[in-house]
């Protein structure tokens, strides 16, 4: 990957390049990325428009396959996120995000064709974004649209999340027993949030007028309608379009639910929605040729000014693109605190799985900006083979576990180290990420602190896959099947083959051997033997290189009860030098808005919290110091 190409020009060999930019729309400014063609290109261009919320998180590698593609074939490609998502600037939170959005495309193809200079541009839309492409090209002359899964009905699509939020309330209504009451879905006032994702009451509005079979037909001449197959709704506006004199290309592929659907770990790129779409843009490129391009006059923008705490030009924080080591294979953003500050401490955020570096509903965005407006930097990265970052020879794409994850952290800190002169650096992960700053921490790493937050396990073996019996389960489902045997429905499952009966067996038989090995390992502390996998002795040896451990936990995670098991007695022997606390009625990512604002309230409590430094300690070894 080349990241440097100017734009507006191609590298003569080797794949695409990409490029981190901003760029404005209206009072907001956007953040994209540019995908340049390794040769000529053709004058056609391609604007990306992502779908919303938890579809965005999980297709984010297959939205950037399909940038690729187009630039592949010679279209640059501009995929952004649209104001107040992913990298962006925030905006009000009562915001009519639709019309916003429409605006954020319009502006998107502006730029696209003042950086390459592309005379032709097709809209790719996917799911939401569809249909916002097709709002936009009413209002903005584009040549072509290309819709993946599309939402035709707001209304409709209405329906469809609001049933998907109903539905994940009951599940984890019947996952909660006996945590207390759960917060409302409400978001902000008369809107709805969704799996983390805010949707303002004039969004709704907008939502529920907007029709694109209703409504005028796009003033394109080419039309590519890839439907999904389970539930394809787009064949009779596709044929009615056709038969109004466009080119109209309707197909109904599977894909979809394997892109969009399922957790970043488990997506995958849609392959025959990829290869019709490459198909068709070549076929488009070809039939009607553009002009030849001429490159942009000024190159793109690379770094996002933010209000500070104080307000005003000196009290302000940046934001850009970043790539990390020899091999320039990670990115990250690295948000930057007042020109001011001098006391040079670093945060780094570690993948949340195998989410891109905003984290699960968008967390980390909020919590690098507010800790930077504190004085700190704050590097959100992608390790190797998740979300922008490029995926190593002989690995896979989104691996949770990656065996070089330490070495990426350690990059990350040499990076942090050399760029900005960091004298304290602190982890944070969640999920896998607490994993991974776990075991940077025991690995010797020159940190003053680790947050971890709901770790599912700590030990990973590479042999394990995520798909095989957990430790987390054996721990904390027999409570849940427990609870669940009054449950009619539960039995209805159990009676007509939908629960595995052999996966519960082998957790019951193995609870009891995990409870066993906890007490053997608290005996050999007892008399001095060291065992292999023994966390309580590793936390210990964490600790007394002055690191501050801090575990927090949504209550009822299954996380805390393997800890205790894990760790055993140390534990309590390590008191206050090893703080775990609990956060009520959340769930493992922390999706609802008020859960999530307590979260990110305990976060920065424990990282404002003064940090006591054993006297040799590995971080004063590793030319670290406490601000």
């Amino acid at each position: 990957m080349n990241a440097n190409a100017p734009a507006g020009t191609a590298a003569t060999e080797g794949p695409a390049a990409q490029q981190p930019i901003y760029f404005p729309s209206g009072e907001h400014r956007l953040f994209g990325w540019l995908h340049l063609p390794a040769g000529a290109t053709s004058g056609w261009g391609v604007v990306v428009c992502k779908p919303f919320g938890y579809e965005a998180l999980c297709a984010h590698r297959s939205v950037r396959a399909f940038a690729d593609a187009a630039a592949a074939i010679g279209m640059p490609a501009l995929r952004f996120d649209y104001a107040g998502t992913g990298d962006s600037a925030d905006i009000d939170p009562g915001a009519g995000q639709i019309d916003l959005w429409t605006g954020d495309i319009i502006g998107a193809v502006a730029e696209l064709r003042r950086l390459t200079g592309v005379s032709r541009v097709c809209l790719l839309g996917f799911r939401l974004g569809a249909l916002l492409s097709v709002l936009a090209s009413r209002q903005c002359p584009v040549d072509a649209l290309a819709l993946v899964a599309p939402v035709l009905s707001g209304k409709r699509y209405l329906r469809e999340i609001r049933t998907l939020q109903m539905a994940a309330d009951a599940a984890e209504a019947a996952n909660s027993s006996g945590q207390g009451p759960r917060e409302s879905a409400g978001g902000s006032a008369g809107g709805i949030e969704v799996s983390g994702y805010a949707l303002a009451a004039a969004s709704l509005a907008s939502l529920s007028q907007a029709d694109a079979a209703a409504a005028p037909a796009p003033a394109v001449s080419d039309l590519l309608v890839i439907d999904r197959s389970d539930l394809p709704i787009a064949r009779a506006w596709s044929q009615t379009l056709q038969d109004a004199g466009m080119r109209a290309t309707y197909q109904a592929l599977p894909g979809f639910v394997e892109m969009a659907l399922r957790a970043p770990q488990f997506a995958k790129p849609p392959e025959e929605m990829l290869r019709t779409t490459r198909a068709w843009l070549l076929q488009l490129r070809d039939q009607v040729p553009a002009a030849a391009t001429v490159a942009g006059t000024r190159p793109p923008a690379t770094e996002l000014v933010l209000d500070g705490e104080s307000g005003g030009p000196e009290g302000a924080i940046t934001e850009s693109g970043v790539f990390l080591g020899a091999d320039r294979a990670m990115f990250g953003i690295l948000t930057t605190p007042r020109r001011d500050e001098n006391r040079r401490r670093a945060v780094i955020l570690l993948n949340i799985g195998a989410d891109y570096h905003i984290g699960a509903s968008r967390m980390y965005v909020s919590l690098a900006r507010r800790w930077a407006r504190r004085g700190y930097y704050v590097l959100r990265m992608d390790l190797a083979g998740l979300g922008d970052s490029s995926t190593r020879p002989g690995r896979t794409e989104n691996e949770v576990f990656p065996p070089e994850a330490l070495e990426n952290i350690r990059t990350a800190i040499d990076f942090v180290v050399t760029r900005c002169g960091i004298r304290e650096i602190s982890l944070l992960g969640l999920c896998a990420g607490a994993y991974h700053g776990l075991r940077a921490a025991i690995a010797g790493l020159p940190l003053v602190r680790v947050l971890m937050v709901n770790p599912s396990n700590y030990f990973w073996d590479q042999t394990m896959s995520l798909e095989a019996l957990q430790l987390t389960e054996v721990v904390g489902n027999p409570g849940i099947y427990r609870e669940r045997i009054f449950s009619l429905r539960a039995w209805r499952r159990f009676l007509t083959g939908q629960v595995n009966i052999w996966r519960i067996v082998r957790i019951y038989m193995r609870l009891p051997l995990l409870m066993l090995q906890s007490k053997l390992r608290d005996a050999a502390r007892a008399v001095g033997i060291r065992l292999r996998h023994d966390l309580g002795r590793e936390l210990e040896a964490v600790i007394s290189r002055g690191i501050r451990v801090v575990f927090i936990f949504a209550r009822g995670e299954p996380g805390l009860d393997l800890l205790k098991i894990e760790a055993g007695s140390m534990i309590r022997r390590l008191g206050e030098r090893c703080r775990v606390r609990i956060i009520d009625s959340a769930d493992h990512t922390f999706s609802r808005s008020g859960a999530r604002e307590v979260l990110e309230n305990v976060l920065s409590d424990e990282l404002y919290a003064r940090q006591e430094l054993a006297p040799h300690s590995q971080a004063a070894e590793g030319g670290l110091r406490p601000a």
